[in-house]
């Protein structure tokens, strides 16, 4: 039996493309019970009314604005009629807890928000009177709150400001959001200032068709950087990778110029206080520290530097093919136009996903039976017993399916390469292979893709438990415990990023010979072992050549921001404009380029295979494109000149062998 009961072939067979067939059916079932499980949730908290106290609000007894209700056992005030009350007005609604940044105050269900300020008693029995919608207590009546002596506990806090209802949340919200902002400085810690938080909204409100354009030339950027990554791919991969080794050598230099420099002051200074002080004091014993430091970093630099040295002098030959692929990577947009839309396709299913996650969490926390806060003296929801796992259930999914979605657009990418590599004649492609990948991916592989990512999540999982855990242990944990938290944290990421590299071949090794998860796992494993060395050139020069792009990108984009914005306004207000461009510059910089990573590490993949069974006699062409061809011719070549090298040194040596040979053997003389 193979990797998790498949079968094992006793020889491997790549047939690319020459049949298809489910994979993974298990996986796919599990996936949708998970699916019918999240679903259930939500209905649940539609069932028993989570959704409706959400919307509608509801009030300090248990109550649902808007509709009848019925009795809670224990609660007073409960199962009242509020058709006609359809807002949630708070008694004190700057009276906010900052730790679970939540209002603390009493809420009411009342027909109609405050129009105008209520300074006084008075000005509450006079709006109660002319509008019909009591702010006090239920059990309060309107044309006594000047007299009743409850009035200070059970009606709101003067004065009452004016309010205007939330759209779709009914909620009574203070115009004046001025009490607000203690609450603002706990959610946004570097907002001091109310002033300073208005002019950057105003600026980001007056500069929104400069943030616009700006981010229309970020993903403008992008493209124009996919072109010439294919035009000049040698040039850039040859230029960036001397500038590498340049600047390792000159930083190790300047380390090492810095540490005699300080050590030579140092020797100094340590001779002038001896002298005067006869005896060492604290000064000398940092500066030794300092000098201590920067030895340890120039030695680090060194040994850096040379392995890096090491590295390029082994894998020079190896650059070429970075470039080859990078050559065909931009070849396979030109012939797949519509992959760069495929980030936007996942962005917005990985939107949609999270703003239904979030409106069912936050359903969840209006769900559950209701109970009494002895503190506060007002009726919270809870979920209890089994109920209460899930809030963990709804938590795995977010996990789950958001791997599941990114794992799918690497599927799709996977296809459609594996399908333009894979056809011989390029001019008989699918019309749309992109649509066919996308298909093919629905009907055979989703249990594929789910096992993939339901294998990330289990990694996940636990590392984002360590992370809460250090934080709430932040400044409590010892040093070992804090070393060792960190430590498996670090374990469990590099862990989390071999594994989605893994992942990755493997989805291609599924669109190649429709194999199961486990089986393509390891086919493209041993395929990635054989070529270990060529995978360490691709990835660490490949994802440099692409960070660096990234950084470009953002560069240029905050420069035309900065030039745009220099006409309108001082530099203070540039600052969220600024920030909020950089950012969607990265963010696109980084979907495309990493579609184009993608790209790359499938087409690497398909050339391992190619040039492993494949040798270009007939019968056994290769489907390599002509760059990467060309990469092979020359690697032939110099191998070929390397053996007959190998062989002209070694003929004198056997030439002399032969002789000594005839001369000791018998009836020969040796005149």
């Amino acid at each position: 039996m193979g990797c998790c009961g498949s079968a094992e072939r006793p020889k491997r067979e790549w047939k690319p493309l020459e049949d298809r067939s489910c994979t993974d059916l298990p996986w796919f079932l599990l996936f949708t019970l998970f699916l019918v499980g999240m679903g259930g949730i939500c209905g649940f908290t539609i069932m028993t009314g989570g959704a409706a106290r959400l919307v509608f609000g509801y009030d300090s007894y248990g109550n649902t604005c808007g509709q009848r209700n019925e009795p809670i056992e224990g609660v007073r005030l409960s199962g009242l009629d509020h058709t006609d009350r359809k807002f949630v007005f708070f008694l004190d609604p700057c009276n906010i807890d900052i730790i679970q940044r939540k209002i603390k105050s009493m809420a009411l269900c009342v027909s109609q928000c405050p129009t105008e300020e209520l300074a006084t008693y008075f000005d509450l029995k006079r709006f109660a009177m002319m509008n019909g919608s009591e702010l006090c207590s239920y059990e309060l009546p309107g044309h006594k709150y000047p007299q009743l002596p409850e009035r200070f506990e059970k009606c709101p806090k003067l004065p009452v400001p004016e309010s205007k209802a939330l759209p779709v949340f009914n909620r009574c919200t203070p115009v004046d959001i001025s009490c607000y902002a203690k609450f603002a400085e706990a959610v946004i810690t570097f907002v001091s200032d109310n002033s300073m938080l208005n002019r950057l909204i105003a600026g980001v409100a007056a500069s929104k068709e400069i943030i616009v354009g700006l981010c229309l030339l970020a993903l403008v950027l992008s493209m124009i950087l996919m072109v010439i990554i294919r035009y000049i791919s040698a040039v850039l991969v040859w230029i960036l990778t001397a500038l590498v080794v340049l600047g390792s050598l000159g930083g190790t230099s300047v380390l090492w110029w810095l540490y005699i420099d300080y050590r030579m002051t140092m020797n100094e200074t340590m001779t002038k206080d001896l002298i005067e002080t006869e005896e060492p004091n604290d000064g000398m014993k940092t500066t030794k520290d300092h000098a201590q430091g920067l030895l340890i970093y120039a030695v680090s630099a060194t040994v850096f530097t040379g392995i890096l040295l090491l590295l390029m002098l082994f894998m020079r030959k190896r650059v070429a093919l970075t470039i080859a692929l990078f050559h065909v990577a931009g070849k396979v947009f030109i012939h797949l136009p519509l992959l760069v839309l495929l980030p936007f396709c996942t962005f917005l299913a990985l939107s949609l996903f999270w703003v239904y996650w979030i409106m069912v969490l936050l359903f969840l926390g209006t769900t559950g039976n209701p109970e009494k806060n002895e503190d506060t003296g007002l009726v919270e929801f809870r979920l209890t017993g089994l109920l209460q796992y899930m809030t963990w259930y709804h938590a795995v999914g977010l996990i789950w399916i958001s791997e599941f979605i990114l794992a799918c657009q690497q599927m799709t990418v996977a296809g459609a390469v594996v399908t333009y590599y894979f056809t011989r004649d390029k001019t008989k492609l699918p019309v749309t292979p992109i649509l066919s990948s996308v298909l093919r991916l629905a009907r055979y592989h989703l249990g594929t893709v789910a096992k993939g990512s339901f294998i990330i999540t289990l990694v996940k999982i636990p590392r984002l438990i360590l992370m809460y855990i250090h934080n709430q242990l932040k400044g409590k944990e010892n040093a070992c415990a804090r070393c060792m938290l960190k430590t498996c944290i670090c374990c469990l990421w590099c862990l989390e990023k071999c594994l989605n590299y893994l992942n990755q071949n493997a989805y291609a090794a599924t669109a190649i010979n429709s194999t199961n998860f486990c089986t393509s796992a390891r086919d493209a494993f041993m395929i990635l072992v054989e070529n270990a060395l060529r995978v360490a050139t691709i990835n660490t020069v490949g994802d440099f050549v692409l960070f660096l792009g990234k950084i470009l990108i953002v560069t240029c984009t905050a420069f035309a921001g900065v030039l745009a914005l220099n006409y309108q306004r001082d530099y203070t207000e540039w600052i969220l404009p600024l920030i909020i461009v950089c950012l969607f510059a990265f963010l696109v910089a980084h979907c495309f380029l990493s579609i184009f990573e993608i790209v790359v590490d499938v087409l690497f993949l398909c050339f391992a295979i190619d040039t492993k069974y494949n040798n270009g006699t007939p019968g056994r062409e290769f489907y390599m494109d002509k760059a990467l061809m060309e990469f092979v011719e020359n690697s032939r070549r110099s191998m070929a000149m390397e053996e007959r090298g190998r062989s002209k040194r070694a003929r004198p040596k056997e030439d002399v062998e032969l002789t000594e040979a005839k001369a000791m053997a018998p009836g020969t003389s040796s005149a």
